[in-house]
Formats: structure tokens, sequence, C-alpha cells
């Protein structure tokens, strides 16, 4: 097999990952370059290629060693218990327990060495609680279960990569949680990943918390000097290209231009928001620091358009191509 295995964790089955699934996988540019295998019920995934009127057929697999690509065929290695009686579009706690398990599953094959990276399709966090795995979402579940002390989402979009300083807790709290060696942490991690990628020195821009990014001390509490800025000095005394802290407000216009490789986000809408404008139809979220790479779609389940077969599977290729990228870097 000259491409890494790719792991496709399913998503709640409620929703709209089986759809996605069927419809990426049926196609042509995607068979000819990836090889994956869903970890799944691929009773759900049949249904979801019927649905979509996709031209796969669902091959089930008892091991990972077993895929063998082939034009037309989507693998799918069964996790967990039946889902393909439970209604689309409806939240169910039975399929949060579901997702939790393809991603269990995918962690386990993962650091066993058996996949190259893993790449997941959405989840709900209310049925993900229901089944009562209280977790904000797939980057800390994963974190978690890798035992991984500290990561970092990262979202790509044409011409945008925002690695973000914190996620999914409260204003308030992010900017009390923010301090420089988290900063310095933060960026080198995107830093160390874009080398890997391929990007010998890559140009960083850092965002500031305030408007105008305090702007010397005129708005906010002075976080920019005490938070940041250590963090921006000790990046550059490794020879890095490190801006910041600037203004959000002009910085992702500059970036989007091509000024920066990577903006540093200091909380969750400052960066989701500039990388949403740009199409969520393109958008990758990546989950850097865990062991293995993990690449995701960056949106939600849908269960508003769950089981009509209309969900645009734009974002889960460009996720697998992401992943495939990666992957092989992620081994050395």
């Amino acid at each position: 097999m000259t491409h890494p295995l790719i792991g496709i964790t399913m998503g709640d089955p409620c929703g709209v990952g089986p759809e996605v699934i069927a419809k990426a996988l049926a196609r042509p540019d995607v068979q000819q370059h990836i090889a994956a295998v869903v970890l799944g019920d691929p009773d759900r995934l049949r249904q979801a290629a019927q649905l979509t009127k996709s031209a796969v057929q669902v091959r089930e697999v008892q091991r990972c060693a077993e895929v063998r690509p082939a034009p037309g065929v989507l693998h799918c290695l069964r996790v967990g218990a039946r889902t393909s009686d439970l209604p689309f579009g409806r939240l169910a706690p039975a399929g949060g327990a579901a997702a939790y398990a393809y991603i269990a599953e995918a962690v386990r094959l993962a650091q066993a060495g058996e996949l190259g990276a893993i790449c997941t399709a959405p989840l709900n966090k209310e049925a993900l609680h229901a089944a009562g795995h209280r977790y904000p979402g797939h980057t800390e579940l994963l974190a978690e279960l890798t035992r991984t002390p500290e990561v970092s989402m990262l979202l790509m979009a044409p011409r945008l990569r925002v690695i973000h300083v914190t996620t999914h807790i409260g204003l308030l709290e992010a900017v009390e949680r923010i301090e420089p060696g988290l900063v310095e942490r933060t960026i080198a991690r995107g830093y160390t990943l874009l080398q890997r990628a391929g990007i010998a020195a890559p140009k960083v821009c850092v965002c500031g918390i305030n408007p105008h990014a305090g702007e010397n001390g005129l708005f906010g509490r002075g976080e920019e000097p005490r938070k940041i800025e250590p963090a921006v000095a000790a990046c550059r005394a490794r020879g890095w290209d490190v801006q910041g802290p600037l203004p959000a407000d002009t910085l992702f216009y500059r970036a989007i231009r091509g000024d920066f490789d990577l903006v540093v986000a200091m909380y969750h809408d400052q960066g989701h928001g500039p990388v949403k404008v740009l199409g969520l139809d393109a958008g990758v979220n990546v989950t850097v620091g865990l062991p293995f790479v993990r690449t995701s779609v960056d949106h939600g389940t849908a269960f508003d358009i769950a089981g009509q077969g209309i969900a645009d599977e734009r974002s889960l290729v460009e996720a697998l191509r992401q992943a495939v990228e990666l992957a092989p870097a992620a081994g050395a």
C-alpha cells in the first residue's frame, strides 16, 4: 500500500457523517489517492450510500490489514452496537455512545500503528453528554484518550491557517487562562507542524486579546505585555519569524493576502469566525500535539438536513487530503 491508511470515524450516526463519508469515498479523485477504512456501522453506511445515490459497495472487514483499496469499495470496520434503526436528524444517546466508541477504537488502532492518521466525521456534543461522556468536543476527548496533557486546535481554510491558544471555554475564563508559557507552546506546536508539512521557515503572526492589541495600554488591563509579548520574544529568540501581538481586525486580512503562514488566535471565536467566513465546505480542523495526526471536517452533525442525502462532502474530502499529507511526516 503506497498511501498511509486513514481511519475515518463515522461520527454521530444520526447526523450527516455517514452521508458525507459515502459521498466522499465514491469520488474517483479520493479513491485514486486515499486508502481509508471507516470505523462505524456498515449497515448505516449502506443506508447512507442509498440515500446519497453513491456508487460505492460497503465491504465489512475484521482487521485493518484486510483493507485492499479498490474502485467503488468502501471498507468498514464494525465498531459498537448497530445504529441502522436510529432515526436520522434526531438527537439520541445511542448516537453519542456510538460516536464515542468509534473514536476510542480509532485511537487504539492509531497508537498501535495500524492507522497512519485519523479523520473524524462530526459528533454531537449534546448526544455525547447524554451518553455519559462529558467532553466539550473531539479535541478534549482525543487528548484524554491519548493521555496528552496539552493539544491545540488548528483550523485550515484556503489561504488561512489559524491555531488557537484556548478553545471551548468562556471568554472570561479564556483571558484568565492565557499566559506566556501557553502562548509559546501553542506557537511552537503550530510552527513545528508547518515545518513537517514542508514550510521550512513559517511566518507566524500572533493576535492580541483586546481591540487594537491594547493600543499601548489604552484598551484592556495590560494583557498584551503580560501574557503575549514574552511568548513572542521567546520564539523570536529561537530564530523564528514571529510577529505580534497585532490587532486581529487587520491581521486576518494580511494573512489571507499571504503575509503569514499561520495566525495564532487567543480564543475560540477570534479564530473560528474568519475561517468560517471563507467557507464551511473547505474548512479542516487539525488537532496538533497528539501522538498521531487527526484531521476533521469543520462542520457539525447538521441534524436539520441529515437523512436527506444533500450534505456537502467537500470538507471531508479536504480533511482526508490533509491527513494524507501530514501522516507520513507524523511518523518521521
